[in-house]
């Protein structure tokens, strides 16, 4: 049962589970100078704080010791404690989130990102922070073209280079997060690369929002993965638009029910787009005999009885649009593509959501197993159940921190920082 914990030393009007304290991510507060974040975090409620690196508020490869000692002393006058600290995924090449990753075929692109993760742990060992989490990475062209080569051995190795940093006796714990689309995506994915790696001082972090978009049970998933976790993501989200995206092969197969299908074609960079209701064509020139022959195989094993229309590629709109956050989220959750690709899907997708054109599906575009949209919402704005989430992690032994992670709203921060912790409070005080 989630209740208030009248026996806290923390101040009397921040919200205390009995076994999730609340925290919230200053990724989501970089309109704000971080010392003034952390004092939003502190004003509104919260407990605690996640650190979160990025590149022009938060970064360890600015900072120096007396920078990190002004953060100690601002946490202290605020009286919040450090969280985690957040490796920040978007940290080196914005346009390429989690980019290098731990399983960067080319070792210098790995050991940026180990090097990332190691400033995170000096970070945590300077501000007295016991937790670091990172993300695994995708499988990218790079892991396709080289099947010989076992991404979770490259990724294994990659922690264990991390968990070097870690010094005899210091209470740091390293935590992975999985990531719909990622290489480790489910909870389960998260236990088993736990138990390869073997280490007592590597752990979960479990994202809410991503269980409910990868973990078809995501309350059942919850309940298996809270004893091995030690950190919490919060934020909501709601069903959309399933979309696959993959290179045309021999062995493609369909189920429309589950998601619609952009088939690529590499020798023409087009796209077919299998779905029931708009079986589309996007290219530059009409395609010949043989490609229209490839098509309609395609949309028969797909059981479309719909006929196809062709589109014009360069016709569509590729400039900027409200929905760029939305399509960006979701392009870069697709993985063993090359971001070009990606990018040339840009234009077709914007083109079916409405930017600029008639709006043909009218769900935000998702990549996930359960059709779910990995895109952070505020807390009761989606159709998440987060006090079924909760007492599933309590019921199971889960203890430590819940982080609301609301990058998706640094516009605005405020109202999503307030409305955050207004509803968890609510769901605790009817608990």
């Amino acid at each position: 049962m989630l209740t208030c914990c009248a026996d806290s030393p923390i101040h009397p009007t921040t919200l205390f589970f009995s076994v999730i304290q609340l925290a919230y991510s200053t990724f989501g507060l970089t309109r704000l100078p971080f010392l003034d974040a952390l004092d939003a975090v502190a004003k509104a409620g919260y407990s605690g704080v996640e650190i979160s690196f990025h590149r022009d508020h938060f970064n360890p490869f600015n900072l120096q010791g007396a920078d990190l000692d002004a953060v100690r002393a601002r946490l202290q006058k605020a009286g919040i404690q450090p969280a985690c600290v957040a490796t920040a995924s978007h940290f080196f090449t914005p346009s390429r989130p989690h980019e290098p990753s731990l399983m960067a075929l080319d070792v210098a692109g790995r050991k940026r990102r180990i090097d990332l993760i190691k400033r995170g742990i000096r970070v945590a060992r300077h501000l007295d922070v016991n937790l670091v989490t990172f993300g695994s990475g995708f499988l990218r062209p790079e892991h396709v073209r080289n099947p010989a080569v076992d991404p979770l051995e490259v990724l294994a190795d990659s922690i264990h280079e991390c968990l070097r940093e870690i010094r005899d006796g210091e209470d740091i714990t390293l935590l992975i997060e999985p990531e719909p689309g990622m290489v480790i995506e489910t909870l389960d994915d998260g236990l088993a690369l736990i138990d390869a790696v073997g280490s007592a001082r590597f752990a979960l972090h479990i994202d809410i929002c991503h269980a409910y978009c990868s973990d078809v049970d995501y309350i059942a998933a919850l309940a298996r993965a809270a004893p091995h976790a030690r950190y919490l993501h919060i934020s909501d989200a709601r069903a959309g638009w399933n979309l696959k995206i993959v290179a045309d092969a021999e062995d493609l197969a369909f189920d429309l029910d589950f998601a619609s299908t952009l088939v690529y074609f590499p020798d023409t960079a087009d796209f077919l787009l299998v779905d029931r209701r708009h079986p589309f064509y996007f290219c530059d020139a009409a395609p010949g005999a043989a490609r229209r022959q490839r098509i309609a195989t395609l949309l028969a094993a797909a059981g479309v009885e719909q006929d196809w229309q062709q589109v014009d590629y360069p016709s569509l709109y590729a400039g900027a649009s409200p929905l760029d956050d939305e399509i960006f989220t979701y392009l870069i959750s697709v993985p063993r593509l090359s971001f070009d690709v990606l990018e040339r899907a840009r234009p077709v997708v914007a083109y079916m959501r409405g930017a600029r054109s008639p709006v043909r599906i009218d769900k935000m575009v998702a990549n996930t197993r359960t059709g779910m949209v990995h895109f952070h919402e505020i807390p009761g704005e989606g159709t998440l159940d987060l006090a079924a989430s909760f007492k599933a992690l309590n019921d199971h032994g889960f203890n430590g921190f819940g982080a609301v992670e609301l990058y998706h709203h640094v516009a605005s921060w405020q109202q999503a920082l307030e409305d955050s912790y207004r509803h968890l409070a609510a769901i605790d005080q009817g608990a």
